[in-house]
């Protein structure tokens, strides 16, 4: 009976449709028994025996993958894949798979909550009536503002009838834009140096990658308006964390809302105890739903390529087809 791990967890103790799934498909279910992400260390203790694995943003660096040759499948639930080494997945004949469709509406709940949260005052204006107080004032709408996304894909797009529903004006960078859709839904596209000046909400929306390492520097975060919220619900790696504590310190823009960190946890950061901040521990992706729905979408890569086939929209490593062999 192979094993699969189950690695986030958010998916500890639950029932859910992902778990019949692999067990009808005769799967053997792990379980690490770990109350936090697990480490590089963790992860080479828990690997051994394992043929596949439902991932979470664990690092499958090039050192696991080589003292687990018996790994075929890292299925992510999820649709960020820059906690895996890739080419050293394919050198070693392992399929590497996310679930697209299945998180953007909840990342682009998230991304509101944080928006609101920061106009609205409400960490401070909570913890002012907790404490007895009762701080009546004006706060910022959100209606009429230019929100601009950073990225068009499936989270930037789910961004943009929320917004409209909000009344905002929004405005997208995508370097390999939907031209279509984009028109389709009167979104005006702009360049890069163009959204960081007119947007009133800066919402980041791509991938980890070396074209996006740092892309919103001290330059980028010096273009914004000094009244303007950058929000990164995408992946830490994107933002240049020391320029956005200055700008932040030196009040030169508003404020931000950060769901995501270059070191996840961030540990003891100057960022943690600003008060123009609204912060949570990458939890965007994650709601009742979408988890339950990565969960499955993971389990059924897995399950579909141990049976033979192939879920080529899941697959971002396509050339390892060639090797890879697996199953019945």
């Amino acid at each position: 009976m192979p094993k699969v791990l189950i690695a986030p967890t958010t998916l500890a103790g639950i029932q859910s449709q992902f778990v019949d799934t692999l067990r009808q498909a005769g799967f053997e279910l792990v379980y690490h028994g770990k109350s936090a992400q697990l480490n590089e260390t963790q992860l080479l203790e828990v690997l051994p025996g394992i043929e596949a694995s439902l991932a979470g943003s664990e690092p499958y660096t090039a050192r696991v993958l080589a003292a687990n040759p018996q790994l075929k499948v890292i299925a992510r639930v999820g649709v960020g894949y820059d906690a895996v080494d890739c080419e050293a997945a394919t050198r070693h004949g392992v399929v590497v798979t996310i679930t697209p469709g299945t998180n953007q509406g909840s990342v682009a709940e998230h991304t509101f909550c944080l928006m609101l949260a920061l106009v609205k005052n409400l960490i401070a204006q909570h913890n002012s009536v907790a404490a007895g107080g009762w701080p009546r004032g004006t706060n910022i709408p959100i209606r009429g503002q230019t929100l601009g996304l950073v990225g068009l894909g499936r989270i930037g797009k789910a961004m943009v009838p929320r917004a409209q529903a909000f009344e905002m004006k929004v405005i997208a960078y995508d370097p390999y834009p939907d031209t279509a859709w984009a028109d389709a839904h009167q979104v005006p596209l702009v360049d890069l140096d163009t959204l960081l000046r007119q947007a009133d909400f800066v919402s980041l929306h791509l991938p980890a990658s070396p074209q996006t390492a740092r892309m919103i520097d001290a330059r980028a975060l010096g273009l914004m308006k000094p009244t303007a919220y950058l929000i990164n619900t995408s992946r830490g790696a994107v933002v240049d964390e020391s320029a956005l504590l200055a700008a932040l310190k030196e009040r030169r823009i508003a404020g931000a809302g950060l769901d995501v960190f270059e070191q996840e946890p961030p540990g003891d950061h100057p960022l943690l105890k600003l008060d123009n901040v609204v912060l949570t521990p990458h939890a965007a992706g994650v709601d009742l739903r979408s988890r339950d729905d990565m969960a499955l979408s993971a389990a059924e890569a897995v399950v579909s390529l141990y049976r033979g086939e192939w879920p080529a929209e899941k697959v971002v490593n396509p050339q390892v087809r060639e090797v890879f062999r697996w199953g019945r």
